[in-house]
Parts: C-alpha cells; sequence; structure tokens
C-alpha cells in the first residue's frame, strides 16, 4: 500500500466536491461516476506498471553510450499505457483529443502515479510542454505535435536552465537567430533537463528558452521555442536536428528519469518554432512553472506517502519490547514498536504531513479550475489566491516531506538504512524535491517579496479570510473551539510578523526584509497547513454528528480528528520560535564591511 483511496475520497469528493465543478460547461461532460474510473485507471497503471518497478529502475540507471540514451524497458511500458488509457492528456480540451477532466482529479491522479513510483516523472513532463503549445502555439505547432504528445509517442520537456544561469533565468545566453522562412536557428546548452532524452519515445520535444539576437536583456528579451530532437518532415520522415546529449547526470535520487546536459547548434542546423510572440517566452513558461510547482508539491507529498505506509506496515508487524508501564513482566510476550509513545508520534507526523499537504495541493488545483471557469471579481479572487498559495504548496509537502520521510526511515532502525526496505530509496528520491522548479529559498522569496504584497496585500487579505470562514464553520461544533481559537491566534501572530518586516520593505531595504524569507515560509506553511487540518475536522466533526457513521468510516473519521489535533499540538506551536527569530533585530547573514568566515 502506497497511498489510501479513502483519504483520497474524502478530500476530494467530502471536503473540496469535486463534483460541484461539473455544473460549469467546461466540465459538464463528467460526474463523479467518471472521476472514479479515471482514478480507478491510475491505480491500475500505478499497481501493475509502476509499482513493481520501484526498486529496479532506481538501480538500472539510464545509461548515455554514443550519443544515445538508454532506459529499463518497463519506462516504455508505462508510457505507452499511459498514453492509451488517455491518462496524459486529462484536463486537454475535447479538440485536442484530452478528456477534459478537473486539475482536482488530474491532480489526484498526480499523486498516485508519484506514490507508486515517483522514478517515472515522464508523462506529467510531456503535458505540461503540450500544454503550452496548446496555448500559446499556432495551428501547425498544435497539429503537428500535441496529439502525439498525449498519446505517449513522443516525450516533451522544459528546457530552461543553463550552466552559467542556474535559477537566474535572466542570464540565459542560449541564442536564437531568425531564418527567412520564419524558422530559428538555436545555439547553446542547457542542463539538468528532466527525461531531456531516452529510448522510450520517438521523439523528444524541447519548450526551450532562448533570446532573438538583438533581443533586450535580461527576462524581457526571452522567447519560447519547440525544438524536436528529430525535424519531421511533412511525409513522416525524421531528421537529426543538431540537439545532442553532451552528458547525463548521475543522481542521489529518481534516478529512473535521465538529467540531461544538451547542447543545440554545435552544427549550426538546430531548427527552432517560436511558440507565441517574440521576447514573451518566460511568461508563458510561467504557465508549465506554475503547473510544475505543484505537481513537485504532490510528488513530495507522494513520495512521503509511500514512505508512511512502508513505515506503518513495519511498525504494526515489527515486535521489540514491551510498553514502559510493563517493564517488569520480562517473560510476557514482546508487543510491537506502534505500540511505543515515540514511535506512535513520528507516524502522526508523518500522516498529518501527507493527508495535509495532498489537502493543500487539492485547495490549489480546485482554485486552478476555478480560474478556468469563472469570470470577473470571482476569477480575481481564485486567481489570487492561487498565486499565494502555489510557493506554499510547493514548499511546504517537500520540505515537511522530507522531514515525514526521514521519520519514516527512523521507525524502521537500522532495517531503514538497508536497501531491504524501500525507505532508504524514498528518502534519497524526495531530497531533489525541494530543489525542482525554483529552490525554497527562490519560493519563500516570491511568497513574502511578490505575493504577499501583490495589489496592495488583498491576496493574503483574501486567504485570511477564507482561514476565517473555516473558523466559523468549525466553532459550530463545541470539540473544535479549541482549535479554531489556536488557529485564531496563530493567524494574528503570522499578521503581525508580516506587519513587522513590511516595514523594511517600504524602507527600500528589500534584502533585510527577505533575509530570513525561509523562515517566514516556514511560518506561513504551518498556519496554512492548520488551515487545511481544521477544514477536514469540520467536514469529519459534521459527517460524525448527522451521519449514522460505523466500523471502518467511524475509525477513519475518528482519526481525522486525532490527527488534526496532533498537528495543532506539535507542529503548529513552532510557530512561535519562528516569530521570535523573524522579529529579532539581529542581523546575522547580510554582508557587511566588517565580513566574518564562515
Amino acid at each position: 500500500m502506497y497511498f489510501s483511496r479513502r483519504n483520497l475520497d474524502f478530500l476530494l469528493h467530502e471536503v473540496f466536491q469535486a463534483a460541484d465543478l461539473t455544473k460549469y460547461d467546461y466540465f459538464n461532460a463528467h460526474d463523479k461516476e467518471t472521476f472514479s474510473m479515471a482514478i480507478d485507471s491510475m491505480t491500475k497503471v500505478a499497481d501493475n506498471l509502476m509499482y513493481p518497478h520501484f526498486k529496479d529502475i532506481d538501480r538500472n540507471q539510464p545509461e548515455l553510450k554514443d550519443g544515445k540514451v538508454t532506459v529499463p524497458a518497463s519506462i516504455k511500458a508505462y508510457i505507452k499505457a499511459m498514453g492509451d488509457a488517455g491518462l496524459i492528456g486529462t484536463g486537454f480540451a475535447f479538440e485536442f483529443g484530452g478528456q477534459q477532466l478537473p486539475e482536482t482529479v488530474g491532480s489526484c491522479l498526480g499523486f498516485i502515479a508519484m506514490a507508486a513510483n515517483n522514478g517515472m516523472m515522464y508523462t506529467g513532463l510531456t503535458s505540461g510542454a503540450a500544454g503550452l503549445i496548446a496555448s500559446f502555439g499556432n495551428d501547425a505547432l498544435k497539429q503537428k505535435y500535441v496529439e502525439k504528445m498525449l498519446n505517449g509517442t513522443w516525450q516533451g520537456t522544459m528546457a530552461l536552465t543553463e550552466p552559467q544561469a542556474g535559477s537566474s533565468l535572466s542570464d540565459i545566453t542560449t541564442t536564437a537567430e531568425p531564418m527567412p522562412d520564419g524558422t530559428y536557428r538555436l545555439k547553446g546548452q542547457k542542463v539538468f533537463i528532466s527525461a531531456g532524452d531516452h529510448d522510450a519515445c520517438d521523439n523528444i520535444i524541447h519548450l526551450m528558452l532562448g533570446r532573438i539576437k538583438g533581443a533586450p536583456l535580461g527576462t524581457k528579451g526571452i522567447s519560447l521555442f519547440v525544438v524536436p530532437k528529430y525535424r519531421v518532415a511533412d511525409d513522416g520522415t525524421f531528421a537529426d536536428n543538431d540537439v545532442t546529449s553532451t552528458g547525463i547526470y548521475h543522481k542521489l535520487g529518481q534516478r529512473g528519469v535521465p538529467a540531461m546536459h544538451l547542447t543545440s547548434g554545435e552544427r549550426d542546423d538546430c531548427h527552432g518554432w517560436i511558440v507565441g510572440e517574440p521576447n514573451k517566452g518566460l511568461s508563458y513558461m510561467f504557465q508549465m512553472m506554475n503547473e510544475a510547482r505543484i505537481g513537485v508539491g504532490m510528488t513530495g507529498a507522494a513520495v512521503a506517502s509511500a514512505a508512511y505506509y512502508a513505515s506503518l506496515q513495519y511498525a504494526k508487524e515489527r515486535p521489540q519490547s514491551r510498553r514502559l508501564n510493563e517493564k517488569n513482566h520480562l517473560g510476557s510476550p514482546q508487543t510491537t514498536i506502534i505500540n511505543h509513545p515515540d514511535v506512535k508520534r513520528m507516524l502522526l507526523m508523518q500522516k498529518a504531513v501527507v493527508e495535509g499537504s495532498l489537502s493543500l495541493l487539492l485547495e490549489c488545483s480546485r482554485l486552478s479550475d476555478l480560474v478556468r471557469v469563472t469570470e470577473g471579481e470571482e476569477k480575481e479572487h481564485n486567481e489570487l489566491l492561487l498565486e499565494i498559495l502555489t510557493p506554499v504548496a510547493k514548499t511546504y509537502p517537500t520540505e515537511a516531506g522530507m522531514l515525514a520521510v526521514s521519520n519514516g526511515l527512523q521507525v524502521l532502525g537500522g532495517y531503514g538504512f538497508t536497501e531491504d526496505f524501500p525507505l532508504e530509496q524514498l528518502y534519497r528520491d524526495i531530497r531533489i524535491t525541494p530543489i525542482y522548479e525554483g529552490t525554497t529559498g527562490i519560493q519563500s522569496q516570491d511568497l513574502l517579496g511578490r505575493k504577499v504584497t501583490m495589489k496592495g496585500g488583498k491576496a493574503a487579505q483574501l486567504l485570511f479570510h477564507e482561514v476565517n470562514k473555516t473558523i466559523d464553520e468549525a466553532n459550530t461544533f463545541d470539540d473544535l473551539k479549541p482549535y479554531t481559537q489556536l488557529l485564531q491566534k496563530e493567524l494574528a501572530r503570522l499578521q503581525d510578523v508580516t506587519a513587522h518586516l513590511m516595514q523594511f520593505a517600504m524602507k527600500g531595504d528589500i534584502e533585510r526584509f527577505l533575509m530570513d524569507a525561509t523562515l517566514y515560509m516556514e511560518m506561513f506553511g504551518l498556519v496554512t497547513l492548520s488551515w487545511q487540518w481544521l477544514k477536514q475536522a469540520e467536514v469529519a466533526k459534521r459527517t460524525l454528528v448527522t451521519q449514522n457513521v460505523e466500523a471502518d468510516d467511524l475509525t477513519f473519521y475518528e482519526s481525522k480528528l486525532h490527527t488534526m489535533k496532533y498537528f495543532f499540538h506539535y507542529e503548529l506551536p513552532k510557530t512561535r520560535g519562528l516569530a521570535v527569530r523573524l522579529k529579532d533585530t539581529e542581523v546575522l547573514t547580510i554582508v557587511s564591511e566588517k565580513e566574518y568566515v564562515i
């Protein structure tokens, strides 16, 4: 077991009421039954073609030999199955061969896939790249690429990062020279390109950032291009497009996905086709990057889910010692370690992180769906909420997810450090997630420096209003009132810290303003996750009060309340120490005239 279908259904249908989306025209071909069918289809692929290969794709890494990258055969089978089942293009419009499923459902499918085997992270990249072509490409590009990408014949990538630029995209140097036929000749290098080359698909389609010769410096001069590994003629014949696999990175984790160093235009024969208008490439790419940030957050939650259920099973089966109050009864049988308080704490921490993170990610997915189908002020509100929550949804599940997986490994003790159990691999795999698609530091500066301040703080005000709405709903139950009061108190603390930091922004001291943005993100994330847990607890309590709940369902809802209490008593109090540091006047990390050796 690597995820809970019961919890997924609870969040999807009881907390976020996904079926309500079908009242909008874009989603009206669906209902609760079709949502379940999609989840069943993904689970079947995950169970049969992904989870069984979890270990072998880690131990049989992609190889680059003679300019070609080979991957295990299981990856090709998985990509084909995803394409055949229509699972790559679930959110695409019918006109592209998609299913027009809500992203709220699509995110669930991604969660299942990554919990089963996050080393098979191929089809999500293809979906994102195809989405850029579908959104901003001309008709010729759409007709040539989208269908083959969605049916799994061709792979898609996002080719952004360069050796000298890293996360600073304004410093990229890949050049694009316009040709008389309307195409461009590209020249440059890209690094860390996930699924950037392999033999499990017929062609690799790179969505590549470059700068047209003579374009402005900085981000305002960046354009977006379709750059295939092979050019495809009208008669279907392939021609090499001068995109060379220069190197392959050997990674700590997620070893099933080749991370490539690509060189374009060594022979001055790399053809690219511009997407949309010149110099607007970065704004287009942010569509995929924002989707990818939520996707990376989902990967963090999914890997943590797999670790949680592996360690939970071990804790239920592993006998060791006796309960602390029974130490004198050495002749009695040993108890399973799940009965030891410290092990129970570690398991509760994992459960709280996984289920809280998944709730936050589905909140963002639902907002994404509403942005698509609403208009006017309602649309603006949904956009602003999605904007402010996206960096948190990328960061909390990955940072807290790492700690959760570490706790899972700790539950197994020495066995967790061996290859006999999956925890050591999951521990390695999840480490990349706080780095992908903008590091935690970048996300934190985005949250505090941009999202909290955008439109005069309107996004933050809207979010705090949503938190207070949940508090009001939960206040109808006496058992939940202690927790609504705790959340109100910590929300006020967060607002106080925010106001304190804003004084530096108003003075123009941006370095001081953002100095501890990562700590601010941690505090913001804890409050946000407490909101999500209170939301789940309110639904669970209301169900227990109004319905005749029995057996497994009774256990499930009571477990929700118990885990919510854990989060409020163990995790939320961490905000207090963070607030002390964030309001501290001592500055220790900003470069000064008298610099100290570190």
